[in-house]
């Protein structure tokens, strides 16, 4: 076994990888609780598509598809904090400004189109124009479950860092 397996199989990392077995077992049941409509919970990304459609080859739509993992689950912390802004204006009354939201959602738009990561389009369309915040916090929530599902290794490794990067 290799020094790079066990240092991942380290104690303090299992909640963290608990979390990662969680978010993939309950994804798709989650999916189609909540988000059904939108018929993504089957939904299964093929690297062929995007290798034929971009002419790259498959390391680097595999690299491309890790950036992008590491990309929405930094976004999801984003995405979180610019809703509990809007629900707490909500809360007093004041006018719901949803720029940074349809922005932050616009810029992965533009990555998941090109990667062609069907599931993750849908749900960037419909939080680009959404304005119901708990439907929006679905949808978020799926949109990081599908990021897990590309590529779990990934996912854990940033979740990871993130929780290194809080605890500082």
């Amino acid at each position: 076994m290799d020094n790079k397996y066990k240092d991942k199989r380290r104690p303090e990392n299992a909640e963290l990888r608990r979390k990662i077995d969680r978010l993939l077992d309950e994804g798709e049941s989650f999916i189609k609780e909540n988000l059904q409509h939108l018929e993504i919970s089957d939904y299964r990304y093929e690297v062929a598509e995007a290798i034929e459609e971009l002419s790259l080859d498959e390391e680097i739509i595999r690299q491309l598809i890790e950036d992008y993992v590491i990309q929405i689950l930094k976004s999801k912390i984003a995405f979180y904090k610019y809703i509990h802004e809007l629900k707490k204006d909500e809360l007093e009354g004041k006018s719901l400004d949803y720029t940074n939201v349809r922005n932050l959602a616009h810029k992965n738009l533009g990555v998941v189109r090109n990667l062609r990561i069907k599931d993750a389009q849908k749900l960037l369309e419909v939080i680009m124009h959404e304005d119901d915040l708990d439907y929006l916090r679905l949808c978020i929530k799926a949109l990081e479950m599908s990021a897990v599902k590309l590529n779990p290794l990934c996912a854990y490794e940033t979740l990871k860092l993130i929780e290194v990067k809080k605890s500082l």
